[in-house]
């Protein structure tokens, strides 16, 4: 990967996701349709595209484009026209889900040399269509291959390539004036395609020894990842959902312990407290994760908790996506109906203190106050409690309290206050990790409170006095989603 080429990309691929700039609906049509009917449909429709409606509604079996068209009538004149479509359109359909990142269909297409890409919603169907010359625009360049350099990834080495580029990708970004939130958005994107390589390269070195998969799988990164929060430190969070039984458990095992291995070696640490599918208490089939979740609604104390709360951040990596949804669906039923759960995932919060003294002084250590313990946590942790108490879907922090604020089962104004406070911190973190890094030094949540300006450091200071609250402030929210 090119660094310098990183620092003169163009955001917008960056910032932007498909479901922004994709055509929708994508035009189709069933395979008996001939070629000059449905050439006649593109050029009504000002498209350069039809798909070719599969088996299965909302499935594509091929496309046909304008090249094809011209291709058909080069080799057989006019009596091409009379040809089903089935007879002249290209195989495979090659598809990005409408939350993949504008330069994610870029790499894409650069790879595979096409010009077309379907665009799938989240049960998989066609809800769209992106083109070559819609992207044309945002000058992509070398760089913007990076999310797809992942695809052809034989290894750690070649999967590090790419982790070990996302400093000067966040450099860049934030030199564009992207928000901060949406550069962690992006890197926990990459974070994401990450782990699915991974999964995906074990799943292979699996298979050549034990045989096929004994049934699906889904890969799931949880915490910041899960919640597209992802900076430049930390370690990794994962689990494994399969819809085998326990005596196939073998296989999966060693799926989950390449996995992790393969993400350590590509510059992803393994998890210091084991939250890995490798291990087995992050690895279930479906009845499993079902029994596991109903042990932590049950749990008779806060201590019994490590751990589990940024499982109910997990997003689906690589996989069956469908079994994700399932135990998204049942988790997310459990946790809203167990209020002495909520109660004692909230515990934790009763710790929470801003870092400030009595004079509004920051407490440091060595100069440094750290923004993820005493900033960012409890602003997720809050919006993680009360979103699952109101029955919110959403695992994004902003998006948690955006919701919350929208039923009224938070004040707006306390909403708007600790989204603040969270995007504030990540800015502060991620800016003191380029820097740390670039010093030599690793990079944590710690921040350097002597390179605030006077500006920012009152601003953040006033920011932290909203940590006081919120304790009181999930209390109030669980008890009245209970009245009510």
């Amino acid at each position: 990967m090119d660094a310098n080429a990183l620092t003169r990309l163009d955001s917008f691929p960056y910032q932007h996701r498909l479901a922004e700039v994709m055509t929708r609906p994508a035009l189709s049509a069933p395979g008996t349709l001939t070629l000059g009917e449905a050439a006649r449909r593109m050029d009504a429709q000002g498209v350069s595209s039809l798909l070719v409606e599969g088996e299965e509604p909302g499935r594509a079996a091929g496309i046909v484009t304008e090249r094809d068209v011209l291709r058909a009538v080069a080799r057989h004149g006019g009596e091409a026209l009379a040809l089903p479509l089935t007879a002249v359109m290209g195989t495979p359909v090659y598809v990005l889900p409408e939350t993949a990142y504008v330069y994610l269909a870029l790499g894409r297409m650069d790879r595979l040399g096409v010009r077309h890409l379907a665009v799938t919603g989240a049960d998989g169907r066609v809800v769209g269509i992106v083109t070559a010359r819609q992207l044309l625009r945002q000058r992509a360049g070398k760089a913007l291959a990076l999310g797809d350099q992942l695809a052809v990834a034989l290894d750690a080495a070649g999967m590090g390539a790419v982790r070990s580029a996302l400093p000067a990708l966040a450099r860049s970004l934030l030199a564009e004036r992207v928000p901060p939130p949406d550069v962690a958005g992006v890197l926990a994107q990459v974070l994401r395609d990450l782990t699915a390589r991974a999964a995906e390269l074990a799943a292979a070195e699996v298979e050549s020894t034990m045989g096929p998969a004994p049934a699906p799988w889904c890969v799931l990164v949880l915490g910041s990842a899960g919640r597209g929060e992802t900076l430049l430190s930390g370690d990794q969070d994962n689990a494994l959902i399969h819809a085998a039984g326990p005596a196939d458990d073998p296989w999966f095992a060693a799926l989950g312990r390449r996995m992790n291995a393969l993400l350590d070696g590509a510059g992803v640490p393994l998890c210091r407290g084991g939250v890995m599918a490798g291990n087995t208490g992050w690895r279930h089939d479906e009845a499993g994760w079902r029994a596991t979740v109903e042990h932590w609604v049950k749990a008779a104390a806060p201590q019994d908790l490590l751990a589990v709360d940024i499982f109910f951040d997990f997003h689906a990596a690589g996989g069956d996506a469908g079994l994700a949804a399932g135990l998204r669906s049942f988790a997310l039923t459990r946790a809203a109906a167990s209020v002495g759960f909520l109660k004692n995932l909230a515990a934790q919060l009763d710790d929470a203190r801003e870092p400030l003294d009595l004079l509004g002084r920051f407490r440091t250590v060595e100069g440094r106050v750290d923004l993820k313990l005493n900033g960012a946590w409890p602003v997720v942790a809050a919006a993680r409690v009360l979103a699952l108490r109101n029955g919110i879907a959403a695992t994004g922090t902003a998006e948690r309290l955006e919701a919350l604020a929208a039923t009224g089962a938070l004040n707006e104004g306390d909403a708007a206050g600790l989204a603040e406070l969270h995007a504030e911190c990540l800015g502060l973190m991620l800016d003191q990790q380029l820097a740390d890094l670039e010093a030599g030094r690793a990079p944590s949540s710690r921040v350097d409170v002597r390179r605030l300006s006077r500006l920012r450091s009152r601003r953040l200071r006033d920011g932290l006095k909203r940590i006081r609250l919120v304790p009181d402030m999930v209390r109030e929210g669980l008890a009245a989603a209970s009245a009510a």
